[in-house]
């Protein structure tokens, strides 16, 4: 299978110091969904900036649909498509005419401007909108206009900047339609960054978490979670003295289905399990002849943001001051 981003020990050191990305090493198939997440400062914009050809790396190599960025920029820049998380779209003119205006960017004739333009707004349903200025758009419509004038000049590969910040759910799921849309109709490579963790996990064949400038992981969201251990479930007692607790959980921690047990508090325990929901009856079953009685039970599949907290130290949305100011200025933008 064709690679069509290669990144190899990519560095970049800004002048005042600071080490944006420190050795990143990253393969991206034809036709793959690829998602990128990480803390703010993570590296995640300095990663995107350096394949869209907008920085120059310090150090290392880069390459889209077999392009080097660094050496052949412009070449670069026509195989590939960007769309940031913040809206490029002229509110003042009509649909219809930021798509000339993007079309003309990248000097297609009238006759491809009319079949691309055509072809774009039936993917993201905005035909029968064209005519109508963007300022009556709602913040979904602006959103997938944004998108076609990165599809105008048929990219083999889009980069997506939280393509979805600041909307409703709804309207994201709809994105993630098109999303999947490009990959399953033109093969399309995409690559994105996101900090909705359900988007990621719905959107993306594989994902890579970034801290601080390096790969802590990548794999697929399952293989992911699957990292963490299985699954937990975490049980209060009821009843029981101390003795009689430390006698139960004496009996537990053998049993073939339980990996491990962590005391989470007074009477409080979680434990990571090996057959999911199957779990619960078994610690009642295993506890039943015991003069102790769980009083609260819960259940809980391991998730991406418990992934990104494993590897991060944080949750996704401990880190978003800058992303939650990003969202306000996007959201003042978007008229519903």
């Amino acid at each position: 299978m064709t690679n069509m981003i290669e990144v190899r020990d990519l560095r970049k050191v800004f002048p005042n110091g600071v080490k944006a990305v420190d050795g990143v090493t990253v393969s991206v198939s034809e036709g793959e969904i690829f998602g990128l997440l990480g803390p703010n400062g993570a590296g995640k914009s300095t990663t995107i900036g350096v394949l869209t050809t907008l920085l120059l790396p310090t150090g290392g190599t880069a390459s889209v649909a077999g392009v080097d960025v660094v050496r052949r920029p412009n070449a670069a820049r026509l195989a590939i498509g960007y769309v940031s998380q913040d809206l490029a779209v002229d509110d003042s003119l009509t649909g219809l005419e930021n798509l000339r205006l993007q079309a003309g960017i990248y000097h297609l004739s009238p006759d491809e401007t009319r079949q691309r333009i055509a072809e774009v707004l039936e993917m993201v349903e905005l035909t029968d909108r064209a005519r109508d200025l963007v300022d009556t758009y709602s913040g979904g419509m602006r959103k997938r206009l944004d998108i076609a004038c990165g599809l105008i000049h048929r990219p083999r590969v889009l980069f997506l900047d939280e393509p979805t910040l600041g909307l409703d759910i709804q309207t994201r799921r709809q994105i993630w339609q098109y999303v999947n849309r490009l990959r399953s109709e033109i093969n399309m490579t995409i690559f994105l960054t996101t900090h909705y963790m359900d988007e990621a996990d719905a959107l993306c064949d594989r994902i890579a978490i970034i801290d601080h400038g390096h790969i802590k992981a990548m794999d697929t969201p399952s293989a992911l979670k699957e990292t963490l251990g299985g699954a937990s479930v975490e049980f209060e007692f009821s009843q029981g003295s101390t003795q009689d607790i430390a006698g139960a959980i004496a009996i537990l921690r053998p049993r073939p289905f339980v990996r491990e047990i962590h005391e989470m508090g007074e009477q409080r325990y979680r434990a990571v399990v090996t057959n999911g929901e199957a779990a619960v009856p078994s610690i009642f079953d295993a506890l039943s002849d015991r003069p102790v009685k769980i009083g609260a039970v819960s259940f809980k599949q391991p998730s991406l943001d418990d992934v990104f907290l494993h590897y991060t130290g944080r949750e996704l949305r401990e880190t978003g001051g800058e992303d939650a100011m990003r969202s306000r200025i996007m959201m003042r933008r978007m008229r519903s």
